[in-house]
C-alpha cells in the first residue's frame, strides 16, 4: 500500500513546506486537485509546458508521485449526468478532459465525485438513472483505459447534496453494472461514517477487492482525518490481507492551524500504519 494525501489539504502558497512534511514521514503518494497543483497555469487542465514541468520537479524533489486526481469538473459549468443531452455531453466533455491531464501525467486513478452533478431529477426512476449513468461511464471507461487511468466511483451521502450512489453498496453495484475495467470503486471513509457503516469496513473489503481502486482517509465533511488511528488501524489491516496494493490517501480541507495540522494528520496515518502492523505480529 502507498501512503498519500491529497492536495485539498493545503493551499498552494504552502505546497512546498507540505511536500517537505510528507517526504520527512516517508508519504510518497500525492492526489491532486488540477485547479491547486497548476495553480499558476491559465487552464489547469491543461497546462503549458513551463508550468507543468515546474510543478513536476517540485514534486519529484521531495520523492512524491502522482496517485490520484479528483475536483474532476472543476470549471466546468451546465455539466449534469442526468439533466438532458446538453448538460450530459457538457458533464463528458469535462471528463475527457480530465482523462487527457490523468493521460499526460500518468496518475493511475480519477475519483469521480461530483455530488451536484449527478442528482436524479424528480419523475426518474432510479433504474432508468442506472442504466444510462452506466452506458456514460462505460464510454468514459473507453477513454480512461486508452489514457491508461481509470474512474473510481465515489460513493456521496445525502447530507453532500445527491441522490445518487449514497452508499458504498450502491457505489459498488453501479461498477458492477458498468462492468467495464476503466469503472472502478473508491472507498470513502467519510462516506462510511456519515452513513453509519464505518464499523463495517474491514469486514466488506474482501469483497471490494476486484474493483477497488483507491482509499480515501476522510472524516465527515472533509474534517482532519484520521481522526483516530485505532479506528483506522482495523481497515488497513483487512486492505493488507486482501492484497491491497494501492493508495491510502488522506483526503481533508484544509485545517484551521494549517501546515500544523497537515503535519499532525501525517503523523496519525503513520500511527495507524503502524498499529495495523502490530495487530498482524501480535495475530501472527
Amino acid at each position: 500500500m502507498k501512503a498519500a494525501m491529497s492536495n485539498i489539504a493545503w493551499a498552494p502558497d504552502e505546497r512546498i513546506a507540505a511536500y517537505g512534511l510528507l517526504a520527512e514521514a516517508g508519504i510518497t503518494g500525492l492526489e491532486i486537485a488540477p485547479g491547486l497543483f497548476f495553480h499558476a497555469a491559465e487552464d489547469p487542465f491543461v497546462p503549458g509546458e513551463a508550468v507543468a514541468r515546474a510543478a513536476m520537479d517540485e514534486i519529484a524533489g521531495a520523492g512524491l508521485s502522482l496517485v490520484s486526481m479528483q475536483s474532476l469538473l472543476f470549471g466546468v459549468s451546465g455539466a449534469g449526468l442526468f439533466d438532458g443531452p446538453e448538460a450530459c455531453a457538457a458533464l463528458e466533455a469535462g471528463m475527457i478532459r480530465a482523462i487527457e491531464l490523468a493521460g499526460r501525467f500518468g496518475i493511475p486513478n480519477l475519483v469521480f465525485g461530483s455530488p451536484g452533478q449527478r442528482r436524479v431529477p424528480e419523475g426518474m426512476a432510479m433504474e432508468q438513472a442506472l442504466d444510462e449513468g452506466a452506458a456514460v461511464f462505460r464510454r468514459l471507461g473507453d477513454a480512461a483505459l486508452e489514457a491508461g487511468t481509470r474512474i473510481a466511483i465515489e460513493s456521496n451521502p445525502a447530507a453532500y447534496g445527491t441522490n445518487f450512489l449514497n452508499t458504498l453498496d450502491e457505489a459498488a453495484g453501479f461498477v458492477a453494472r458498468a462492468d467495464h475495467p476503466g469503472v472502478v470503486l473508491i472507498l470513502d471513509l467519510g462516506a462510511m461514517h456519515m452513513n453509519g457503516s464505518f464499523a463495517t469496513v474491514p469486514g466488506a473489503v474482501p469483497g471490494l477487492m476486484p474493483k477497488l481502486n483507491h482509499v480515501h482517509v476522510s472524516e465527515p465533511n472533509l474534517a482532519p482525518a484520521p481522526a483516530d488511528p485505532a479506528a483506522l488501524a482495523p481497515v488497513l489491516k483487512a486492505l493488507r490481507a486482501g492484497g491491497y496494493d494501492k493508495a491510502v490517501s488522506i483526503e481533508m480541507k484544509r485545517p484551521e492551524d494549517g501546515l500544523a495540522g497537515v503535519g499532525s494528520a501525517v503523523a496519525r496515518l503513520t500511527r495507524a500504519f503502524e498499529d495495523a502492523e502490530n495487530m498482524d505480529t501480535h495475530h501472527a
